[in-house]
């Protein structure tokens, strides 16, 4: 079977585009061996944030004790994780719906390549004028003995019962979110760094406030530790580590990070150039070394975020260039990320590390909402602090935020940097009021 376009994966770097491009008349077609969506939507952030949810709301609560409420509300584990089942589990199929319903054919199955324009799935051939790889990632596994007794993110997002003892192994983004997590459901956490820093592509400052707040609820930190072994005893995980380190625990995460998904997919045979750890090379048009074979999403190398509103983009831009929109390369806007602790920890744009670094270039404005801004004040915010970023023209360039409305805050803003808004135009900007909106625009 032939096809203008092939992808090879069915997340957000692939629907994205594949719907366009088939409503634009375009034969399209997506390969997919598990559930249609990807990580994301199946085994990642739609998961996460059902299962922060709660979390999120009991931290307002616990900030307006005295203040309105008596009392907290108590979180039940089992309960959430039947009603993430409920929201999370039709999805796949609904994918796949949406796919077949724009004209795209969905193939089930392994694909593997034969060569740089056809693809085999459970012994059948599938060619096309190019193809597209979406393979995203995988998480990555510490490479000592004993590992097989560690989880990964998508054991705990399926899992039924919250352990007693916690133990999670890095500290990046899953990380950080998982500790959040299972610390508001009772569990007694503890992570382990190799190094001293945690997110390290945040605002360092910032993260020490966050891990501060983490350590006063009980999640214990131990710094510099590389671990050299796991084993079970008496139905519980002891990690060993240098200079006679030992931890016990009762369920481990290893939250190292993720890597590309690269393998058994004969891409060497073909001749495909990538890298184990970075992932595949592109160049401008998202083309690979090879003619006609592209590629999107989690699975390039690249140093902008590996974060689903990226994949999303640049499949998009995907369908603008093979429909003919466009013949440019592509150009990434400023990109909003997030780390969904509680508080939020989100940030766009130009970092305050960078604009530290060039003073003549760029002015910083830093703003302690909970002190100083009565709508953050009515939910009593023990922990709200932004950061602007000015270039000499006085538009806004950057923005960092640690609070509980922080994705909404970084999201606002980034409208107003991308639309190069500044005083006086600002002032046509009438906000409902009173809202985050409204507040931050005091400042900018």
């Amino acid at each position: 079977m032939n096809f203008d376009v092939l992808f090879l994966g069915s997340g957000q770097g692939a629907w994205n585009g594949a719907i366009p491009m088939a409503k634009a008349g375009l034969k399209v077609g997506v390969i997919e061996e598990g559930l249609f969506g990807g990580v994301c939507t199946n085994r990642g952030c739609n998961a996460k944030i059902t299962l922060d949810r709660p979390v999120e709301l009991l931290r307002q609560v616990e900030q307006l004790q005295g203040r309105g409420f008596n009392g907290v509300p108590q979180l039940n584990w089992s309960d959430l994780m039947a009603h993430k089942h409920e929201v999370i589990d039709s999805l796949a199929q609904s994918n796949q719906d949406k796919l077949e319903n724009a004209g795209v054919k969905t193939i089930i199955g392994r694909g593997t390549f034969v060569d740089s324009h056809t693809i085999e799935v459970a012994g059948e051939n599938y060619t096309a004028d190019k193809i597209v790889i979406v393979t995203g990632q995988l998480p990555h596994r510490l490479a000592i003995p004993g590992n097989e007794l560690f989880h990964d993110s998508t054991d705990f997002l399926v899992l039924e019962n919250m352990p007693k003892k916690v133990t999670i192994i890095g500290g990046g983004y899953i990380g950080m979110e998982f500790a959040t997590m299972a610390n508001a459901f009772g569990a007694d956490v503890t992570v382990i760094l190799r190094g001293d820093k945690v997110l390290r592509e945040f605002h360092q400052d910032y993260v020490d406030i966050l891990v501060k707040d983490l350590k006063n609820r009980g999640v214990k930190f131990h710094i510099n530790e590389k671990l050299k072994k796991a084993e079970k005893i008496d139905e519980k995980v002891i990690l060993t580590g240098e200079n006679g380190y030992t931890h016990e625990s009762d369920y481990v995460i290893d939250a190292t990070g993720r890597r590309p998904q690269l393998k058994n997919m004969n891409f060497e045979g073909i001749g495909l150039e990538f890298d184990e750890i970075k992932g595949i090379f592109v160049n401008e048009f998202l083309e690979t070394n090879l003619t006609g074979v592209y590629a999107a999403g989690d699975v390039l190398a690249k140093s902008q975020p590996k974060i689903t509103p990226v994949a999303a983009y640049e499949s998009q831009y995907l369908a603008h260039l093979f429909t003919g929109d466009t013949n440019e390369g592509i150009v990434y806007p400023p990109i909003a990320k997030t780390v969904f602790t509680s508080p939020r920890l989100a940030e766009a744009g130009i970092s305050i590390a960078e604009a530290q670094t060039k003073p003549d270039e760029y002015k910083i404005t830093v703003v302690d909402y909970a002190a100083k801004d009565w709508f953050h004040q009515v939910g009593n915010d023990d922990i709200n602090l932004i950061s602007f970023v000015h270039n000499k023209a006085g538009y806004l360039v950057g923005v960092t935020n640690l609070g509980n409305d922080a994705v909404e805050t970084v999201n606002g803003l980034l409208d107003v940097m991308n639309a190069k808004i500044k005083a006086p135009q600002q002032e046509e900007l009438i906000y409902l009021f009173p809202s985050i909106a409204h507040s931050y625009m005091k400042y900018i």
